[in-house]
């Protein structure tokens, strides 16, 4: 009884650690400090989550958009101005709740619901890859049939900083998979691809890759003439 408190005593320590990494850096300690745990984790999540966009959004556009402009997309096809404020305000909408999902699998992790373990001498380094992959692909099914895929966590071993450094990773990839740029490369789900799933809402449900799409007809690939761009510049 007392190894297993030791062992979920491990998370705690290590999410009021990034809870103090980050909010000690953003908050005065008496806005934040008196708080529960649950809801300075959220806090944490929240603003780590503002920041990541903001910043991973305006590198992405000031590559694609003025660094690259006429590469990737033609001038007078990049968004307006009104259109980008019109996008930053739905995603503040969804945010709170967006970083309520992390929150909630921090929470159940620290209860010793899941399979999540702490440190890596629990498994040797091929059986952690292995684990990691076979997550990715849950995850991905998951997303796919519109399933939370926190539950993942209750099905493989996945090392914390490992879970938490995915999710991170989710929320880049999910900022620039909005850029309506198709980068054609096989297997991985682009903006091309997403563009035609919030135009049809009936194709390109996967996340990372086409795969799950392709398994279960819900495939569309771009059309050649949406990347004729670069041709035409030729």
């Amino acid at each position: 009884m007392a190894s297993n408190h030791e062992f979920l005593a491990r998370f705690v320590e290590e999410t009021t650690f990034y809870n103090r990494m980050v909010l000690s850096h953003l908050l005065p300690a008496n806005l934040w400090e008196p708080l529960p745990h649950f809801l300075q984790t959220w806090l944490r999540n929240y603003l780590a989550g503002n920041l990541l966009y903001f910043i991973s959004g305006f590198l992405w556009c000031f590559y694609i958009y003025y660094l690259k402009l006429n590469v990737y997309v033609p001038q007078d096809s990049v968004p307006t101005r009104k259109a980008m404020i019109l996008q930053i305000y739905v995603a503040m909408k969804a945010m709170p709740w967006s970083t309520l999902v992390p929150t909630v699998s921090e929470y159940i992790i620290e209860r010793g619901w899941t399979k999540c373990y702490s440190t890596l001498d629990q498994f040797n380094w091929f059986l952690c890859l292995v684990y990691i992959a076979f997550y990715l692909v849950l995850v991905e099914f998951m997303i796919y049939w519109a399933v939370p895929h926190v539950i993942a966590l209750f099905i493989v071993p996945i090392h914390l900083i490992t879970h938490l450094s995915l999710l991170i990773m989710e929320g880049i990839w999910t900022v620039s998979n909005h850029d309506c740029i198709n980068g054609n490369i096989w297997l991985i789900m682009g903006a091309g691809h997403h563009t035609i799933h919030h135009t049809t809402y009936k194709h390109n449900y996967g996340h990372y890759t086409i795969c799950m799409d392709w398994l279960f007809g819900s495939l569309k690939v771009p059309l050649a003439e949406d990347d004729s761009f670069n041709e035409k510049e030729k």
